[in-house]
């Protein structure tokens, strides 16, 4: 059965990323920081005929990352897809939204580590062994100022630096992998999750995963949910 490893998985988008795939067949794994809401969600999966299991770690703390991947490489093998979207629902100590004229380097500093050094470190426990065996998806999710700065106000500029970080890795290790079996994408979200119509319900950006993992095409996602 294959694996798909949602780090930063939560009730909203993470959770319906975990319904598309799993009733797809996939086995799910979470990562998130909290045991408990992660044990909570794994739960309902597995009522709903799911197989799933969470994995708490930060994506602050690269040591915690290999961790939580050791086990779920024992508990469900080779992860077949990677999915990563950090999204605090509740304060994450360091990270804070000062604007331009106000942001430092110890401002900007955290949220790199959050979005693209924690999606490196992620990458780095799946991504040679999807090289070695020439299959494999990974998938890096942001909000919409990564790809426009200008789509939020002037304070998310720090979040906008280091989700934009984020996604110029994801476009160029999808350039990198072109011809290995690995497919790369970034997939930028226009929309606070759940906030308007339909577009922007969990479950119906969590089809455009899908999509995109079968599908195979392009490096960024075209979506936009207003």
């Amino acid at each position: 059965m294959p694996t798909i490893a949602i780090v930063g998985a939560g009730p909203g988008l993470g959770r319906s990323i975990a319904k598309a795939f799993g009733d797809n067949g996939f086995s799910v794994a979470l990562v998130a920081r909290t045991q408990e809401k992660l044990g909570n969600l794994a739960a309902e999966l597995t009522e709903a005929g799911i197989e799933a299991a969470g994995f708490a770690a930060d994506v602050m703390d690269p040591a915690s990352i290999a961790a939580a991947f050791d086990r779920i490489k024992e508990r469900f093998g080779a992860v077949d897809v990677l999915e990563y979207s950090p999204a605090a629902h509740a304060p994450v100590p360091g990270l804070g939204n000062p604007g331009p004229i106000e942001a430092s380097r110890a401002d900007i500093q955290p949220q790199l580590e959050y979005y693209l050094y924690g999606g490196i470190a992620a990458t780095e426990q799946v991504l040679p062994a999807m090289i070695e065996r020439g299959s494999g998806t990974i998938l890096y999710t942001t909000g919409g100022t990564s790809q426009d700065p200008l789509a939020g106000p002037a304070e998310f500029t720090t979040t906008a630096i280091g989700s934009g970080a984020l996604r110029s890795y994801a476009l160029k290790l999808h350039q990198a992998t072109a011809d290995t079996g690995v497919y790369v994408a970034h997939v930028p979200i226009f929309a606070w999750i759940g906030s308007g119509g339909p577009e922007t319900r969990p479950e119906t950006i969590a089809r455009h995963y899908w999509t995109a993992h079968t599908t195979r095409d392009g490096a960024e996602l075209p979506y936009v949910a207003l």
